[in-house]
């Protein structure tokens, strides 16, 4: 295939703001099917099943499996921060809504530019993205801040935030692993295998360990929500975003993954009754504000060959 890659076109842009809208849901997903299976089970379960069918495609597609290539190490590291920040999204909505943590968890490419910024040299970051940076905190200062001034906000809900922050440390530490290891001249789908393998068990496990795996029930929504986070997320949308990527510029595509906290609010508000204050509106405006800052003009100097990690594959 050419390395030329295409503008964008109406196929591309209708076919990313459904996948943004499928990342979205995949915190309400999750929400709605709490009272049937704990999150941390559904998330290690849906991982183990996309794992299974990510290897069952590598093995179609003769795609190499050897663990010799240098990717070990680096994958199981990867693996391990997909697990933490997987942990910290089914722990932080226990805690907090599916609308907040849509939003926080989208802090993660300020985390991924300031440690690409040191770990990478060809990543250093701009003034004006050290004040997107800025932007971005003074967002989440405000969001948290918000709550503590007019008490319309648990502490219980403060806490499910500060794990949707963590979530998205850990995910900016996946694509810093990602990008500064053999990962990232790997295959996307051995990459994406790495982390959905590692962290399945090491979820699954922590939910024995903690007594959480016991609180299974396999209702219809537990199955229909389990089948839409492995199968539709985890699995089919990631297929299509790297399918995108081997044709698309990169660098244009990428821009839309900034839609999906916008859909994670509408869907937590529309489908959950959840309510949104207005200091988080602000927050969360002045979050998205300094990712763009800090990610469009990266994305615009990286070569069109570049494979970011989609939103929720970390």
């Amino acid at each position: 295939m050419s390395s030329t890659r295409k503008g964008l076109d109406g196929f591309v842009m209708a076919t990313m703001v459904l996948l943004c809208a499928i990342w979205g849901a995949q915190q309400v997903a999750i929400k709605l099917a709490a009272h049937d299976v704990v999150p941390i089970m559904q998330v290690g379960l849906r991982s183990g099943m996309s794992a299974l069918l990510v290897l069952l495609l590598m093995l179609a597609r003769r795609e190499d499996l050897s663990l010799r290539d240098g990717t070990l190490r680096p994958g199981v590291l990867a693996g391990a921060l997909f697990a933490a920040e997987f942990l910290f999204v089914a722990e932080g909505l226990r805690r907090t809504s599916a609308s907040h943590m849509a939003v926080l968890l989208y802090t993660s490419p300020i985390f991924t530019a300031v440690g690409l910024h040191f770990a990478v040299r060809a990543e250093r970051l701009r003034r004006h993205q050290w004040l997107g940076i800025v932007v971005a905190f003074a967002g989440v200062a405000v969001a948290f801040a918000g709550g503590w001034l007019h008490g319309g906000v648990s502490t219980r809900m403060l806490v499910g935030d500060a794990l949707g922050v963590l979530a998205g440390a850990a995910w900016g530490a996946t694509t810093v692993v990602v990008r500064g290891s053999a990962l990232s001249d790997a295959a996307p789908a051995k990459t994406l295998l790495y982390q959905l393998a590692v962290a399945s068990v090491l979820l699954v496990g922590a939910a024995a360990i903690s007594g959480q795996a016991a609180q299974v029930s396999l209702t219809p929504v537990a199955w229909t929500s389990l089948l839409f986070q492995g199968v539709v997320v985890s699995f089919a949308s990631y297929l299509a975003w790297f399918w995108l990527l081997r044709r698309y510029a990169a660098s244009q595509v990428s821009v839309f993954s900034f839609l999906t906290p916008l859909f994670g609010v509408t869907f937590g508000v529309v489908v959950l009754h959840e309510r949104v204050d207005a200091a988080f509106g602000v927050g969360a405006a002045l979050v998205l504000a300094g990712i763009t800052v800090v990610s469009a003009p990266g994305l615009r100097r990286r070569a069109p060959r570049a494979a970011p990690t989609p939103a929720g594959a970390s």
